[in-house]
């Protein structure tokens, strides 16, 4: 065991987890803490396993930017008795960055998306994007380590700010608990959401945003099998424009097809295990991805995935064996949309064929993506920089 105490900073801990980056860190954490001393410092309300940081009082009517900043403060003035920070996004980078100045220590930064692939949060944001993006290049560029979740994802951190040492970006893949997710028989979530588990069954897990892609799979819905079932666990919409735009697509697609099921609330992991478990095929069609631990679970469940060909997924989905990957090309959204429906009409018509991919996924994800070898990687590059 190394004898040092790591700060774990981060927006999301259980039980607040929303996305990928949360889900990251409340399975990494006890995985580290078999080899260093961690304390987690997160965003939000006292809670177990955590030091909570709330928004400072003063800034509470502020933009939502600054009041990151805020929790920020409180963070760094919690984190005299670490000896390295990481951080996990631009939520809590700053307060790594400062961290690493104010108290001497290393500060490693583990990248899971990047400010300048997703330009559409300036809508979502508006100024406060522009403080974000200032804050992910000041911590990047001042790190003593990057950690990328995946090979794609290090390429990006490089293109995005070049003025980066590439020896100081490493790759560690995600994990996935394949104690948690496995294939579950049961179906109660299934029946209970409207979904019948006797039929063919196409799932879509994600929150409402340009990245997740949920536009063009709703497109390529018109042309996907109507026999099949197409579900949605879609909520969280990123701003009022994109939720009406998503009501008035879904409507229009129910219309024409049928068999359309959206459940707009998240669902606890057992019911999404669930659903995954009894998906013939699960759809990923995200324009921007580092890795998409979403496509690891769907494996893990032994479901095969249908996904788009950017960032890391092609490191997660092995095209052909363990699903099929689909090119994106945004200068050809309906060509790529019409992929999407190819892929998934093919898995449909094959049903065997997609039950051989999704034993494969299994497979692969309990043998390449322990988060214990994740937490091993993470602890070699906290030696290299203390």
């Amino acid at each position: 065991m190394l004898a040092v105490r790591i700060g774990l900073l981060t927006r999301e801990f259980p039980p607040d987890v929303y996305g990928g980056a949360g889900v990251h860190v409340e399975h990494l954490a006890p995985a580290l803490r078999e080899f260093v001393d961690v304390a987690v410092h997160c965003f939000g309300e006292p809670r177990e396993g955590a030091t909570a940081h709330a928004v400072p009082e003063a800034l509470a009517s502020a933009n939502p930017a600054l009041q990151t900043l805020g929790v920020d403060l409180s963070m760094v003035a919690a984190l005299g008795d670490v000896d390295l920070a990481h951080s996990h996004t631009w939520y809590a980078n700053l307060a790594g960055h400062l961290a690493k100045i104010l108290h001497g220590i290393p500060h490693v930064v583990t990248a899971h998306s990047l400010e300048p692939r997703r330009p559409w949060k300036a809508e979502q944001l508006g100024g406060g994007y522009r403080l974000s993006s200032w804050v992910e290049q000041t911590a990047y560029e001042s790190a003593d380590a990057v950690i990328a979740v995946s090979a794609g994802m290090r390429q990006d951190v490089l293109d995005c700010y070049p003025a980066l040492d590439p020896a100081r970006v490493h790759v560690v893949h995600n994990g996935i608990d394949t104690r948690f997710y496995h294939p579950d028989p049961a179906r109660g979530a299934v029946v209970e959401a409207g979904v019948d588990p006797e039929r063919p069954i196409v799932v879509f897990v994600g929150r409402i945003t340009r990245q997740k892609g949920l536009a063009h799979l709703v497109a390529a819905g018109h042309r996907i099998d109507p026999a099949a079932q197409l579900v949605l666990l879609a909520g969280a919409p990123d701003t009022p424009e994109i939720a009406e735009e998503t009501e008035k697509a879904v409507a229009d697609l129910r219309a024409a097809r049928g068999n359309v099921v959206w459940v707009r609330g998240m669902l606890p992991a057992a019911k999404v295990r669930q659903m995954l478990s009894a998906a013939t095929v699960f759809v990923c069609p995200s324009v921007y991805e580092p890795l998409g631990i979403v496509n690891l679970e769907a494996m893990a469940c032994g479901t095969a995935v249908v996904a788009s060909d950017v960032g890391g997924i092609p490191e997660v989905v092995d095209d052909g064996r363990t699903g099929l990957l689909v090119h994106y090309d945004e200068h050809a959204v309906d060509e790529f949309r019409t992929g999407l429906a190819d892929a998934v009409n093919a898995l449909l018509a094959d049903p065997a064929r997609a039950a051989e991919m999704g034993a494969a996924g299994r497979e692969r994800a309990v043998a390449e993506f322990a988060w214990r070898t994740a937490a091993q990687r993470t602890v070699e590059i906290y030696r290299s920089v203390l």
